[in-house]
């Protein structure tokens, strides 16, 4: 019986070509492959019988090549091993092709927007998945509703509602894969719908002013000031994306005047607010600020993922949309779901079992001990350094020297410490007076290494 490629080895291009005959283009060829890192060490190769059928060659002229290998040093052949690639240093191809080297990852990371992914639940997302999986029916593992599982927005519209003040259907919810992806469904559908432009804040991230700007819209600035992001300029029918709950990365909820104002906007000309519910459920010194959406389901669209709650890894997140742009968005995303089912009645399984609000207990109760260590060593450490936007999420804002702001974030990667400046943040056109500022994130760093990561701040901390 012919030795299978599954038991044998790994499945191997080559292309035994060039002068001197088949044995030497095939040794050449398999010594390239060592050489350049393509056959990492260890690796067995197919037996000579299964490489020799796969080529279409004589076997003879297989264990002749393996043979010239093992004499050189490039494989190893021993009984009941089989043929392996030896042990070696691997050297890289060099010339003008060779892609330069990435720099060495920081020793600590403070960079805004993740969560400590060493805390994501396992055990309790392992034992939602296999509910889950017991209980679905044969069809959920079809191609599915472009909305997303009936069970996962049935369970998110409670959820919702209870947590956020949300005001929504199952049906007005579609699934999405995280922030960007609804970014990109609704961008064209704005466009199509005439309109030309989305407000932004003055301090931002640019991934999503550039979503924006690839769907043909325009992205200007409102202005900021101590009561957060200014909507006075917006006049004309359009749109305006905003952090209301938890401005990022300002760290302060829009004020409740300027809430009411932009949401009589958007009655007044028939616009759009784009509420991205950022850090909404992550909040410790206040009661919590309700979405946006509660005001007037007709006029905001409303956006939230499982990213900081859970992991971005997941791919989950949500729309809340008007009646009108439902069906609008559902075309754009397709016929098909385009979210993985399994992840989708998990998130179900754990939002209807409990588990989804342990978690978020919990997390809150551990970063708001992250966010106390912070304050009271700069504090402590740093009295010139002003610590604000702490009332909610996971990431602070410290106030810094005027002028010092570039210096720091240089001596910060001196000490191996990823963090953003505020600048990093400031739109192009933003309507604000420059601040130094870092924009400091205490989620990321595990457990074992936020001791370090602190101390490395405030090492840096003028």
């Amino acid at each position: 019986m012919a030795e299978s490629w599954a038991t044998s080895g790994v499945d191997l291009h080559l292309e035994p070509a060039g002068p001197g005959g088949l044995r030497r283009g095939l040794t050449d060829a398999l010594r390239d492959a060592v050489r350049t890192g393509r056959l990492a060490p260890g690796t067995r190769l197919p037996s000579s019988r299964a490489l020799a059928a796969d080529l279409g060659i004589a076997r003879n002229t297989v264990g002749e090549a393996y043979a010239d290998l093992v004499a050189e040093g490039w494989l190893t052949a021993r009984q009941g091993s089989g043929t392996r690639v030896a042990e070696r240093t691997v050297v890289p191809p060099s010339g003008p092709g060779r892609r330069p080297r990435v720099p060495a990852r920081p020793t600590h990371n403070l960079v805004p927007g993740t969560p400590d992914l060493a805390a994501f639940p396992r055990a309790e997302w392992a034992r939602a998945a296999r509910r889950a999986l017991a209980t679905a029916p044969n069809d959920a593992l079809g191609y599915g509703d472009p909305r997303g599982r009936v069970e996962l927005r049935t369970a998110l519209a409670g959820y919702l509602a209870r947590v956020r003040g949300v005001r929504c259907a199952p049906d007005d919810l579609v699934v999405t894969a995280g922030f960007s992806h609804a970014l990109r469904l609704l961008g064209p559908v704005l466009r199509a719908r005439g309109v030309r432009s989305v407000a932004v804040e003055s301090y931002g991230l640019d991934v999503y002013w550039g979503l924006l700007q690839a769907a043909g819209l325009a992205t200007p600035a409102l202005p900021w000031d101590e009561l957060g992001t200014d909507p006075g300029p917006l006049t004309t029918e359009g749109a305006v994306l905003l952090t209301p709950a938890h401005q990022f990365p300002m760290g302060m909820p829009l004020h409740p005047d300027r809430r009411t104002a932009v949401v009589d906007w958007a009655r007044r000309t028939g616009s759009l607010v784009l509420e991205d519910d950022y850090d909404g459920e992550f909040r410790y010194d206040r009661q919590p600020v309700g979405a946006l959406q509660g005001l007037d389901p007709d006029r905001v669209v409303y956006l939230g993922t499982a990213s900081k709650s859970l992991a971005p890894g997941i791919r989950l997140g949500w729309m809340v949309l008007p009646p009108a742009l439902a069906e609008e968005v559902i075309a754009a995303k397709g016929h098909v779901d385009t979210v993985g089912v399994l992840e989708q009645l998990t998130l179900a399984e754990f939002l209807t079992s409990g588990a989804y609000d342990r978690q978020v207990r919990a997390a809150r109760l551990r970063y708001r001990r992250r966010r106390d260590a912070l304050a009271a060593a700069v504090a402590e450490r740093a009295p010139g350094v002003r610590v604000t936007g702490v009332a909610a999420g996971l990431h602070v804002l410290l106030r810094l020297p005027p002028g010092t702001e570039s210096s720091v974030v240089q001596a910060a990667a001196w000490q191996g410490l990823a963090l953003h400046g505020l600048s990093f943040h400031r739109h192009p056109e933003a309507v604000a007076e420059p601040v130094d500022a870092l924009v400091v994130g205490y989620g990321t760093p595990p457990d074992s290494g936020w001791t370090g990561a602190l101390e490395a701040l405030c090492r840096v901390l003028p």
